[in-house]
C-alpha cells in the first residue's frame, strides 16, 4: 500500500507539504484544483504546476480527489454531453501529467453531510458527527448555512457557495428521480468516460455515499454491498473501480467491510481508512483510527487488504482535532499523522506475520 494524505493546496490548507513529508512512510498526497468550477476542463499547465509543487517537497502526487461530477450529468440534463466531453479532457490532461487515479462521487447535490463539524468528546478533542435527529426538520438551506458557517474559513468540497442560490431549483429537478434513474445516468456517464480512462491508463474510483443512506429525499446508490456490485456491473472494465471508504460504508452496521474488500478485490483502486463510533442507526461520531474507539475493526480491514494484495494508494481520511489544533474540519495534521502511523504499523505486522 502507498500511504498518502489529502492536501488541499498551498492556499486552502493549514497543513504544509513539509509537515506531511515528515510523517514516516507517507510517500505522497492526493490533491485537487478546487478553484476550477465543477464541469470546466482542468488545464494541463495547472495540473503540472500542482505536481511540481508537490514533488519539490519530496512527495509524489499520487491521485486526484476529486474531479467532481456536475449535477447536470447526474440529472442527465441538456448540457450533459458537453460536460462529459469536458470530463474526458480532464482525464486526458491528468494522464499526460502522470496521474493515474481519480476519485469522484455520484451523490446528488451534497457530497457529504454532518450535523456537527466539531462535536466535543470527553477527552477534549472534537470530531465530525452525524445525528439524524438534528437534521430531520431542517431545510437544505438551513443545513447549507450551518455547514458553511462552521468551515473555519476553508472551502468545503461539495458545499461550494455557488450551490446555495440554485438549491431550490436543484431539489425541484431531483423530485421524482429514482435510484434506477440515477443508476441509468451513472451508466450513461461511465459508458463514455471509461473507454477514455482505458485508453489513457487511468483508474476511476467512485466514492460511497456519505452518510450511506438517503437525506432530504434524494436518491442514493452507493451505500451498500449490493449497490457497489451493481455499479461495477454497469461497465465491465478494470479501470472502473472503487474508492473504498471504511468510514462512509462503516456507518452502516450491515456492511461487512472485510468481506466487501475481499469480494471487490482488484476493483478497489483507492482506500479511505477511518473509524466511526455508531450510537444507533443514523447517529455516529467519527473516531480515532484505533479499532477499540469505534465500530470498524482496523486489523480486519488491513488484513483483508493484505489478503487481496492491495497495492494502491490509501489515506487515513478524516481525523479528530487534538492538542488545540485549528484546521479544516476533519483535516488537521496531528490525528491524521497518528492514524496513518497506526495503519502502517498494522500493515507491517500483518506482512511480517504472513512472510514467516
Amino acid at each position: 500500500m502507498k500511504a498518502t494524505l489529502r492536501w488541499f493546496g498551498p492556499v486552502d490548507d493549514s497543513v504544509s507539504l513539509a509537515q506531511i513529508r515528515q510523517i514516516p512512510n507517507v510517500v505522497g498526497v492526493v490533491s485537487a484544483l478546487q478553484e476550477i468550477p465543477v464541469g470546466d476542463i482542468w488545464p494541463l499547465e495547472a495540473i503540472e504546476e500542482r505536481k511540481r509543487l508537490v514533488e519539490a517537497s519530496g512527495l509524489k502526487l499520487l491521485g486526484i480527489e476529486s474531479v467532481n461530477i456536475h449535477e447536470e450529468i447526474k440529472l442527465k440534463g441538456a448540457p450533459t454531453q458537453k460536460l462529459i466531453e469536458n470530463y474526458k479532457e480532464c482525464i486526458k490532461n491528468l494522464s499526460k501529467a502522470g496521474i493515474d487515479t481519480i476519485c469522484y462521487n455520484f451523490m446528488p447535490i451534497f457530497d457529504w453531510a454532518r450535523s456537527d463539524l466539531a462535536k466535543d468528546l470527553p477527552d477534549g478533542s472534537n470530531v465530525l458527527s452525524y445525528d439524524k435527529d438534528l437534521i430531520e426538520g431542517k431545510t437544505p438551506e438551513q443545513m447549507f448555512d450551518e455547514i458553511t458557517s462552521s468551515s473555519k474559513g476553508y472551502s468545503l468540497p461539495g458545499w461550494e457557495p455557488e450551490k446555495l442560490p440554485v438549491l431550490k431549483n436543484l431539489f425541484s429537478r431531483y423530485k421524482g428521480v429514482t435510484e434506477d434513474d440515477l443508476f441509468e445516468n451513472l451508466r450513461n456517464f461511465l459508458s463514455q468516460i471509461i473507454p477514455i480512462a482505458e485508453e489513457y491508463n487511468v483508474k476511476m474510483a467512485i466514492h460511497p455515499d456519505d452518510p450511506p443512506w438517503g437525506i432530504f429525499g434524494l436518491p442514493r446508490i452507493t451505500s451498500t454491498e449490493a449497490h457497489l456490485e451493481k455499479i461495477l456491473s454497469l461497465v465491465d472494465s478494470p479501470n472502473h473501480g472503487l474508492t473504498f471508504c471504511t468510514g462512509s460504508l462503516g456507518a452502516r452496521e450491515d456492511n461487512d467491510l472485510p468481506k466487501m474488500i475481499r469480494k471487490f478485490g482488484d476493483r478497489i483502486h483507492f482506500m479511505h481508512i477511518r473509524n466511526v463510533k455508531i450510537h444507533e442507526p443514523g447517529k455516529f461520531d467519527e473516531a480515532s483510527h484505533l479499532s477499540s474507539d469505534g465500530n470498524v475493526d482496523m486489523y480486519q480491514v488491513v488484513k483483508a487488504l493484505h489478503d487481496i494484495k492491495f497495492e494502491g494508494i490509501f489515506r487515513p481520511d478524516h481525523g479528530r482535532m487534538v492538542w488545540g489544533e485549528v484546521a479544516r474540519p476533519g483535516y488537521g495534521l496531528y490525528d491524521r499523522a497518528m492514524g496513518v502511523t497506526y495503519l502502517n504499523g498494522l500493515w507491517e505486522a500483518i506482512n511480517k506475520e504472513n512472510s514467516k
